[in-house]
């Protein structure tokens, strides 16, 4: 018997050596990818700031938004990086379908901030992920990783990455994981993502980066009828992420089909959407649009039909050629429109704009953990069975379309069946 014991010490003993082995391993690479990644993203954070503010400042910036979109396909063009597949190829290299090439990282940082600065309609997580996965994927080359290791620190870099620029940890800590495979989650990635995402959000917060945070929301509590009208503002914006996934990808077909020259077809992109912001007299559509998300969720304002004219805007921004993100832009639709439904059925306006941002994020991405999170680092937990229903309405009524064609749908949203199939567009 105790020899038995003994034995069993000794074999737990060399598997507890080994877990910490590889624990500290994985703490080290986070800590490093954290302040490396983290580093980078904060300066590009910090850059988009600047630029976002200029552009506020200097309405005439405006008109040169064709040229720099044309200064945006050359740099692609002398970097011989022509067909790109943005953040798709983020998602395929961790299916291990593809490579991301290092040059990928200052090209989508110098092309995001020419977007913004000049006006034209986009977020700024797209080139998050990508400049997180570009500079995690070259540390798998340096710390000479294994295939599957450099897939680990891929994620690591979105999330670190995606945590610097927003500000929120631990939806960017989940985002990277859930994103790649609809319905399996990577958690052998859990501690290199968790770790490296605090430690990036940590290094940003030192230059004075925050969340865009909007604890001021007042939830009330919930009822029947409340229940009943989040449902209905649910689906809706799950009927809303569908046609928004759908205008992005037909405006990019029809751009390719009729534009074949990428020059001509962002600078005809560019005059259009110049055109249009002369046109409303506005320039709220231009950007990220930060400034009409705040005012739909702190004040309950939005104009009635603002979360059409974002999805127009960003279409032909990003669909021609232009660099940015889908994300920033879900967001304005999504609260815009909640805020114009609350504002029509009698119900808090900025509570709708608060449901609506969270339904359309969770219809557009297929992540309800990650909502759920990112709904908990935005809003306060106050809210957190309006959110509840939100997310798990969305989640179900959206489908199997996705932002991204690369990310998989492993399993089944409405039964306990395998699927393994890309998201329809």
């Amino acid at each position: 018997m105790f020899k038995k014991f003994i034995k069993f010490i000794r074999a737990y003993s060399r598997k507890a050596l080994h877990h910490i082995l590889k624990f500290l391993k994985w703490a080290l690479i986070s800590i490093i990818t954290g302040l490396f990644v983290g580093s980078i993203s904060t300066f590009f954070s910090m850059c988009m700031n600047a630029v976002t503010e200029y552009r506020e400042q200097n309405d005439f910036i405006l008109y040169f938004l064709p040229v720099a979109g044309i200064l945006t396909v050359f740099l692609y063009s002398a970097f011989k990086y022509k067909n790109d597949k943005g953040t798709n190829l983020i998602l395929s290299t961790i299916h291990a379908q593809s490579e991301i090439p290092f040059r990928m990282a200052p090209l989508i940082f110098i092309t995001t901030i020419l977007t913004h600065l000049f006006g034209g309609s986009a977020g700024r997580e797209g080139a998050a992920l990508q400049l997180g996965g570009s500079l995690g994927n070259q540390m798998g080359r340096w710390f000479r990783l294994d295939d599957a290791d450099k897939r680990v620190v891929v994620l690591c870099g979105m999330s670190a990455a995606f945590s610097a620029v927003f500000g929120t940890p631990m939806a960017a800590a989940l985002f990277s994981m859930e994103v790649v495979s609809v319905g399996v989650m990577y958690y052998a990635a859990l501690v290199p993502c968790v770790f490296s995402s605090l430690i990036a959000a940590y290094f940003a917060s030192i230059f004075g980066l925050k969340e865009a945070a909007f604890h001021d929301v007042v939830f009330p509590s919930l009822n029947f009828l409340n229940a009943a009208e989040i449902i209905i503002l649910s689906i809706l914006c799950a009927i809303l992420s569908i046609l928004f996934i759908i205008l992005m990808h037909t405006t990019g077909d029809l751009f390719r089909k009729y534009l074949k020259n990428p020059y001509i077809r962002i600078f005809l992109a560019g005059s259009a959407i110049v055109l249009l912001s002369l046109v409303l007299g506005t320039r709220d559509y231009n950007g990220a649009g930060i400034a009409v998300i705040a005012r739909a969720v702190n004040d309950g304002q939005a104009v009635p039909y603002a979360f059409l004219l974002k999805m127009l805007f960003t279409a032909i921004t990003i669909e021609a050629g232009y660099r940015g993100g889908e994300i920033v832009p879900s967001f304005f639709i999504g609260a815009t429109f909640g805020c114009t439904f609350g504002t029509l059925i009698g119900f808090s306006p900025s509570v709708c704009a608060a449901v609506g941002l969270i339904a359309m994020f969770c219809g557009v991405t297929n992540c309800p953990i990650t909502s759920m999170l990112i709904s908990f680092e935005l809003f306060g937990s106050g809210g957190i069975y309006y959110f509840m229903i939100a997310v798990a309405v969305s989640y179900f009524m959206s489908g199997y379309y996705g932002l991204y064609k690369d990310q998989t749908i492993v399993y089944s949203k409405y039964k306990t069946k395998f699927l393994n199939r890309k998201t329809r567009q």
